[in-house]
């Protein structure tokens, strides 16, 4: 049992520190863009069409989620069906280029509110795609090591894709806004290139012809990517309605929303990514399910409630000597509230994300475009209203409804009364979180700024550790034993 638990911790660690790397890059690239371009018109363009790429990049995680366990189970036929995923990737991508290509002009006009950001938009699209698609193939080539039980290789090519697109930002950037998707693009081909390499020395991708139904592939993958994708759908409206609001604030959403996500990636990705293989084989009913949610979002949401302590505390002070002078001042401070106001959105991707894999494992993954379709609908409206109530705050409270219409529906799914218990279970964990974070940040607020940040965090850590809440020490348990 030790050597298990250390595997599994280590697999958990690897992922974790991929995906940290990942976020620092972007977190880097976003500090240089800040920097060297401040925040415009042009700027918001940029990141609509960001935005897009986050929908693939998105499908690319979920892939991983729907392809692995089936690939799990298949292990005999490993490398025919990894080749006939890649084949029919390809073709996808190379279809979808093309159009975007085509359609680069329309497309940004129709995603930004400005002629200026419609031109960075237009002229970035076609590489981002591209860059999504390479994201794809990384997850499938991902997932292939891991039903093998590999996770180095893949971590290794994602931290090093992320550091060669930061250096390649850094060095093209007299080229315009434009530059970073170009960056982000090479890091695709790495991302992507690495485990390809790794899967041939393996023998994986050589031998019997692929399976055919490339068609039916694509459709499979479709199916497990349309809640995510709707899920990224949403930000990207809330992104069209935040830029109504004025120049600039789509940026000041965007940056927020990236540091939120990056807490969730961390930590409730990392866990999910590594436990749908040994899920599969040790096969889970809906008791241990609930049970898998409760136990992972302990760790995801006692290191998220720190965080959004700190924002809401020197959130401002921390961003504009980071972000530059574009960033400082009433925009600095806007954007540190927006992060704290971000957290119910946080606890609530949390769920998802851990809930999401286990539809793939349970197989039970039936409606999940009538749900994607459904929630994209409902938050249209919902991010609307939000706007016109409390402007970008309240389109991230729409983010976090909206989301957790989506969990909700997800939970249904799996079965009738996971909804509840499930409600029940993160509801009682969020509260005590909640109220250990509010203790102590609540009594630093009194000082404020850097000092009362400091001071909340080492009051929150010390309340954890003198208290040793008898959920996080199963948590941690359940999860070092996960493998």
């Amino acid at each position: 049992m030790p050597a298990t638990r250390k595997s599994a911790v280590r697999s958990g660690a690897l992922t974790a520190l991929s995906s940290l790397a990942v976020a620092g890059s972007a977190a880097g690239a976003g500090i240089l863009l800040a920097h060297l371009f401040g925040r415009n018109e042009r700027t918001d363009g940029l990141f609509v069409a960001y935005g897009v790429y986050l929908v693939l990049a998105i499908a690319a995680q979920s892939f991983r989620t729907v392809v692995l366990p089936q690939l799990t189970r298949e292990a005999a036929a490993l490398g025919s069906e990894t080749r006939a995923y890649l084949l029919a990737l390809a073709g996808a991508g190379v279809v979808a280029v093309g159009m975007v290509v085509a359609l680069a002009g329309p497309l940004g006009r129709a995603l930004t509110a400005h002629p200026a950001s419609a031109d960075v938009a237009s002229r970035a699209l076609p590489w981002l795609v591209a860059a999504g698609f390479l994201q794809l193939v990384a997850a499938l080539a991902a997932s292939a090591l891991a039903a093998r039980d590999s996770y180095e290789v893949a971590a290794f090519a994602y931290s090093v894709g992320a550091v060669l697109a930061l250096v390649l930002f850094a060095a093209l950037h007299d080229h315009g806004e434009v530059s970073l998707a170009w960056a982000i693009t090479a890091n695709g081909v790495v991302t992507a290139g690495i485990p390809l390499v790794a899967l041939g020395r393996l023998g994986v991708l050589t031998g019997m012809r692929a399976r055919g139904r490339s068609l039916q592939r694509l459709g499979r993958l479709a199916t497990g990517a349309a809640v995510p994708i709707a899920l990224q759908a949403m930000y990207v409206v809330a992104l069209r309605f935040a830029g109504g609001l004025g120049a600039g604030k789509a940026t000041s959403l965007n940056y927020a929303y990236l540091i939120a996500a990056v807490l969730v990636v961390a930590t409730a990705s990392s866990v999910a990514l590594i436990s749908s293989a040994p899920l599969t084989r040790r096969g889970i009913n809906v008791e241990e399910a609930v049970t898998h949610v409760v136990h992972s979002s302990w760790l995801s949401l006692a290191l998220i409630a720190a965080a959004a302590g700190v924002f809401a505390l020197a959130g401002g002070r921390v961003v504009g000597p980071i972000l530059g002078g574009a960033y400082g001042g009433e925009v600095g401070r806007e954007l540190g509230r927006l992060v704290a106001y971000l957290a119910p959105w946080m606890v609530v991707t949390v769920a998802y994300t851990l809930t999401f894999p286990l539809l793939f494992v349970l197989e039970r993954s039936r409606g999940l475009v009538a749900i994607a379709v459904g929630g994209l609908a409902v938050s249209v409206p919902i991010v609307l209203v939000g706007r016109e109530l409390a402007g970008l705050a309240g389109i991230a409270g729409a983010l976090a409804l909206s989301t957790a219409l989506v969990l909700a529906a997800l939970l249904v799914s799996v079965s009738g009364d996971v909804l509840w218990r499930t409600v029940v279970e993160l509801g009682r964990l969020s509260l005590q979180v909640a109220a250990l974070a509010t203790i102590a940040f609540g009594l630093a607020s009194l000082l404020g700024g850097f000092a009362g940040a400091g001071l909340g965090l080492v009051a929150y850590a010390a309340l954890l550790a003198a208290l040793r809440p008898r959920g996080l020490r199963e948590a941690w348990s359940y999860v070092r034993a996960l493998h």
